[in-house]
């Protein structure tokens, strides 16, 4: 939430520049896509490199809605597309993690448990707007874990970041969860 806020307020003074990008924002969403794969498959080996390479690949992620709604190419399809190929790169990320941590399963668990959080934030959402609800509350949406985990990757502090995105994934469904049943509940839907 705190990430969005802060990408939309950059696109004013930063839309001249954004104008003179000429590149279809769906290319840009591919690219994001490949390089955060590209840094996934480097977190199975080495964290540093990984973080570093996954964050680079997340620019793209911010990159390209700007573009598309400053240079008006916004679409449902490219909306879909992000939205999918975001869940790929969250499951790449969190393998690449849980594969790095094989020999420590306590780890390996941690990090699948915090990919089930993530995919699970995502579903919420998702599942609250198909019946109508708005539900954009949570503290914990995919730019935040996206910074968590390229810090915890790049300071060599996995495993904190990990616990640290475990609780409040999972604490952000709590919060979609309880705004959806009251906004059903509300419309004397629940």
């Amino acid at each position: 939430m705190i990430s969005s806020r802060l990408v939309r307020r950059l696109e004013i003074p930063l839309a001249p520049v954004i104008r003179r990008i000429k590149i279809n924002p769906n290319a840009i969403t591919l690219a994001g896509f490949l390089v955060t794969s590209a840094g996934a498959g480097l977190l199975a080996s080495n964290f540093q490199a990984g973080g570093v390479v996954v964050l680079l690949g997340s620019l793209c992620d911010v990159l390209d809605g700007m573009v598309a709604r400053v240079n008006v190419k916004t679409s449902a399809l490219g909306a879909y597309l992000d939205s999918v190929l975001d869940r790929y790169s969250d499951g790449f990320i969190f393998l690449g993690i849980a594969y790095h941590l094989r020999a420590d399963m306590a780890g390996v668990f941690l990090s699948l448990g915090t990919l089930l959080g993530a995919y699970l934030v995502s579903y919420a959402r998702a599942r609250a707007e198909g019946l109508g609800v708005e539900c954009k509350v949570g503290i914990m949406e995919r730019p935040e874990r996206i910074i968590i985990i390229t810090a915890g990757a790049i300071s060599g502090q996995v495993i904190p970041a990990l616990w640290v995105l475990f609780v409040l994934s999972h604490v952000t469904v709590l919060q979609r969860m309880a705004h959806t049943k009251k906004e059903l509940d509300g419309r004397g839907l629940g």
